[in-house]
């Protein structure tokens, strides 16, 4: 497995979730906003392989402005993209 930072930038005080292919698309993994500052942080350690994933803010669903790589959902919207490469 390799770790994987995933990284959110929005206003201070949200309730920002990391859910994708990796995780049934269950909002569990909370991301860390440590300094208070809007800077929105959590590391997966993740196989190698491709993986859909969006951000969850306040209940919305956000693309990873960081990452230009997409792929449609099947819902008519897009899913971010990242590809974790073997050791």
């Amino acid at each position: 497995r390799r770790a994987v930072n995933f990284a959110f930038e929005d206003a201070p005080g949200k309730e920002v979730f990391l859910a994708g292919s990796f995780n049934n698309w269950q909002m569990t993994t909370r991301m860390n906003d440590r300094k208070k500052c809007g800077s929105y942080t959590c590391r997966l350690l993740l196989e190698p392989g491709e993986y859909q994933y969006k951000f969850v803010v306040n209940g919305e669903w956000r693309l990873d402005g960081n990452n230009c790589c997409f792929a449609p959902n099947g819902f008519g919207e897009l899913n971010s993209v990242i590809k974790v490469e073997p050791k």
